[in-house]
């Protein structure tokens, strides 16, 4: 390299060169071929061609888009280098001392320190901690003073605590790929569960409902598309549609499509001066049938036709009002309860009472066998009679175990259970083969659960559930696992009031929802998960 001559340009050339680098002009093809004769002359001149005096030709005439790939691509390792000296990656050293000499602005970059550090902070120094602002952040007396790095880490601690979590803009890209990698390896759980519950005969889940916590979840009020201006007392799924009705004292009947989203209203009607005391879908459900409180009329509503019928007179009925009342499980007829211990069968083909049948006492509540063919009978006087609907023939009675007056009863739909409600509030749970054979039946379980009068009991249809209320307190509603004749503890757990004085309680057809009626004119609806259908 001695005998290698340097051409030393200018100052106004040198000027220009360093202008030409930081943005090179575009020079036109002639004077750019006037300028490369001249250089080649100058080199002629030396006698040889150096390889500096290439590069700079190269860098003042052309190849200018390569020169700016060249920098590009230089930039992009420089990013990168970066980054992987920043997370901590192997072989950057080695990478660093191999360059040493030849990329000198590249390492100054690198060991440039980052401009949030500060020498001061590193220094060892107590912060009082007994100062209002940072009261809060001591875990006890003794850290009266904290260094400054544990205060910084306190800190940290105490804002990812309320913010659950580092927050996304916060996670590097380590921790992305890591949240990321556990969200697709949970997806890919949640697949094989997914494909577990569908193999049959291999592995399934069990299908009897389990005990302790049921898994449920509240959904929209079931009538949130019009919300009755006085308080509910009826409830009710229709027994084949996906459609709930509910009915109270402000005079009206609402039918709800059940979605548990929007349960838009289908259709309502109103009554004119007849409060609503209870409304029932008639077997078939195509009928509603209501009655009032002091009334001895009561409507029929025809769905199909969209007809109101007011039935006044029954024949062979003597009593002053139609207040409560029971669908018969065969169809077409209805149980009316009467004063003084009288119970009515009436025939709604013809609007007449075919029989009528009389306890001692008055009567406190009403169900029905799986097949119809009996009914139980509770009076207030504590006495359950089990009566043969075919013949109107008194078949067997027994006292209800430790009750001084009886409030309610429910019967199961798989025939196994009868379930009777006391005034104090206990709910005693027999085996309905025992009560029909002995006259002191002992209760398989006395639900204690209620410390005011049981006024309303209802079994879920596949006889897994019994739900039992009071509307004398609010919020006194339970549910029972009958496998186990123990009370699910998740219900009713919400902190606001949800159920207030519930007047009614209903399952749909597949037990998938559940719903009552309260004294604020909603009806809540809770969806049951372990059942997949409506």
């Amino acid at each position: 390299m001695g005998d290698t001559n340097v051409i030393k340009l200018p100052v106004a050339d040198h000027k220009k060169t360093a202008t030409k680098r930081s943005r090179p002009p575009r020079l036109d093809p002639e004077e750019e071929e006037q300028l490369r004769q001249q250089n080649r002359k100058r080199v002629a001149v030396l006698g040889e061609e150096d390889d500096s005096v290439k590069r700079l030709e190269t860098l003042v005439f052309g190849a200018e888009e390569e020169l700016l790939e060249r920098l590009v691509e230089e930039d992009g390792e420089e990013q990168n280098r970066g980054l992987l000296l920043e997370d901590g990656e192997e072989g950057g050293d080695e990478d660093a001392d191999d360059s040493e000499g030849e990329e000198g602005p590249r390492q100054q970059l690198q060991s440039r320190k980052a401009a949030w550090l500060d020498e001061d902070d590193e220094l060892e120094e107590e912060v009082d901690m007994r100062h209002r602002y940072r009261r809060n952040l001591m875990k006890g007396e003794a850290e009266s003073t904290m260094s400054k790095q544990k205060l910084q880490q306190r800190m940290k601690e105490q804002f990812l605590k309320s913010m659950g979590g580092t927050p996304s803009w916060a996670q590097t890209n380590v921790q992305k790929k890591k949240k990321k990698k556990k969200a697709h390896d949970e997806e890919e759980d949640e697949d094989e569960d997914d494909l577990l519950r569908r193999t049959g005969n291999f592995v399934g889940s069990s299908e009897s409902l389990p005990s302790g916590i049921l898994k449920m979840k509240k959904c929209l009020h079931a009538n949130s598309a019009r919300p009755s201006e006085d308080k509910l007392t009826t409830v009710q799924f229709h027994p084949s549609a996906q459609v709930v009705m509910t009915a109270g004292i402000d005079q009206s009947v609402s039918l709800f499509q059940v979605d548990g989203k929007t349960n838009p209203k289908i259709q309502s009607i109103h009554l004119e001066r007849f409060p609503v005391h209870k409304a029932q879908f008639s077997q078939d459900g195509e009928t509603v049938i209501a009655t009032s409180l002091r009334n001895k009329m009561f409507y029929l509503y025809d769905m199909m036709e969209g007809r109101v019928v007011p039935v006044q007179f029954v024949r062979g009925l003597n009593e002053a009002r139609v207040k409560e009342f029971s669908v018969c499980p065969d169809g077409g007829a209805l149980l009316l309860t009467g004063t003084n211990g009288y119970l009515h069968l009436l025939t709604l083909k013809t609007n007449e009472v075919v029989c009528s049948m009389k306890i001692n006492g008055d009567v406190s509540g009403v169900a029905f066998s799986h097949d119809g063919s009996k009914v139980f009978v509770n009076s207030e006087e504590g006495e359950v009679y089990v009566w043969d609907t075919r013949s109107s023939r008194c078949l067997h009675r027994f006292t209800d175990d430790g009750c001084v007056k009886g409030t309610s009863i429910a019967a199961s739909l798989n025939g196994r259970y009868l379930a009777c409600g006391s005034q104090a509030g206990v709910v005693n749970i027999y085996s309905q083969e025992a009560c029909l054979n002995s006259s002191s039946p002992k209760p398989l379980r006395a639900v204690m659960n209620l410390l005011t009068s049981a006024t309303s009991l209802r079994f879920n249809p596949t006889s897994e559930i019994l739900a039992i209320a009071s509307r004398v307190e609010d919020e006194a509603v339970r549910l029972v696992h009958l496998s186990s004749l123990t009370v699910f503890s998740n219900f009713p757990v919400a902190k606001r009031k949800v159920a207030y004085r519930a007047n009614c309680l209903d399952f749909s057809p597949h037990s998938g929802f559940f719903s009552l009626a309260n004294n604020k004119g909603h009806a809540p609806l809770f969806r049951l998960l372990h059942y997949k259908d409506f």
